[in-house]
């Protein structure tokens, strides 16, 4: 898969708040699209067309710059079985790829597990954002979180092993009388010296990277870059993980949804082109999902929680292209007055994992599940 003899790294984008995909990828030549967005629906004129049905959003024309490329696999109307409108519960169902039961492990958790099962390499999981998302979360997986790479660093200021010691010390004797003692505190005071270990081998990222690409200042530019970063200072990273939020567009959606597509395109646009300036592009594929779609229906000002969706895989390695089927607008083919789900996300999980990655993928997923042809 990668002929640079370097190993597959997958970067996942998450747009919390569930994407309005109708409006991201539009059915302009769809007359109920306009019956049913009075308020939002996109002019003709400011679509992108990809063929004779679908196209971009002008606000997001930089990846459609990708797509026109054949970079970005666009899969549409995925999603899952009963959908949940719940942003928690939704979400918690992408991290975990179980619908049915409240999972304690995230997917990408036990990949990072099968890539290091000995957690040698602190750096193999590294999410940007702030907390650990759960799809990261694991038993015996440490995964390094970072809010801000630039100052990540400032932990290294206990620099003595014995100074580090016996913060740890403290550490543990301040959790001991909550969590217990045992192997909970011996398991805390691992993952205090891996992340410790981590700050240290983080601080080579900005100190080394020089970069002509100009990223814009907004948070998911700031966290691609910080990817970038990290990628490029080849510290054994894997797994990116970040995060772009506000998609919860029940109101004001006209002026927050185009800027949010904008600071987003923008942002995958300058990584790509800062990894090609590097050469390092080639074993690098990114995944932009969102927890769910919104209601075919405006509600005059926005749109409320849906179901089916759409998510984006991009990267040099990618066969771009459209991928399964855009859910039907045909008010008896709707869920609830929703986009019907017509593609399992678990299905591309698993193309990910073992198209990519090169993890297998029924453990994780929960099963077997229809791959896409978007990778080699």
């Amino acid at each position: 898969m990668v002929e640079n003899g370097k190993q597959p790294t997958l970067v996942v984008v998450q747009l919390t708040g569930g994407n309005d995909f109708m409006n991201t990828i539009i059915p302009y030549s769809n007359g109920l699209y306009y019956d049913s967005r009075e308020t939002l629906a996109i002019p003709e004129d400011e679509v992108l067309p990809v063929d004779g049905a679908v196209g971009f959003n002008q606000t997001i024309a930089p990846l459609k710059e990708l797509f026109d490329g054949g970079d970005v696999a666009v899969v549409q109307g995925i999603g899952y079985p009963d959908s949940s409108r719940s942003h928690f519960r939704g979400m918690d169902i992408w991290h975990t790829c179980e619908p049915n039961t409240v999972a304690t492990e995230g997917w990408l958790g036990k990949v990072i597990r099968e890539l290091d099962p000995t957690t040698n390499n602190p750096l193999t999981g590294v999410s940007f954002g702030r907390g650990l998302p759960r799809a990261l979360a694991a038993q015996d997986v440490t995964v390094t979180s970072v809010g801000d790479l630039d100052n990540y660093g400032l932990m290294t200021g206990i620099s003595a092993q014995q100074q580090r010691l016996e913060a740890l010390d403290l550490f543990n004797r301040i959790y001991t009388p909550a969590i217990g003692s045992g192997p909970v505190a011996d398991y805390l005071a691992r993952t205090g010296l891996d992340v410790l270990h981590g700050a240290d081998m983080l601080k080579k990222a900005p100190e080394n990277y020089e970069s002509e690409v100009e990223y814009a200042d907004n948070p998911i530019a700031t966290s691609l870059r910080d990817v970038a970063r990290v990628h490029l200072a080849d510290l054994g990273t894997r797994i990116f993980y970040t995060q772009h939020g506000g998609y919860d567009t029940h109101a004001n959606e006209a002026p927050t949804h185009p800027r949010l597509l904008t600071e987003l395109s923008g942002a995958i646009r300058d990584f790509f082109q800062d990894l090609r300036d590097h050469a390092a592009q080639e074993n690098v594929v990114m995944l932009v999902f969102t927890e769910f779609g919104r209601r075919v229906r405006d509600n005059g000002s926005g749109t409320d929680h849906g179901a089916g969706g759409g998510a984006f895989v991009i990267g040099e390695k990618v066969n771009g292209g459209l991928y399964a089927q855009y859910p039907s607008l045909e008010p008896s083919q709707l869920e609830q007055g929703d986009l019907r789900h017509t593609y399992d996300f678990r299905g591309l999980y698993a193309t990910l994992l073992e198209r990519w990655v090169g993890v297998e993928a029924r453990s994780i997923v929960g099963g077997e599940y229809e791959q896409l042809p978007i990778l080699a």
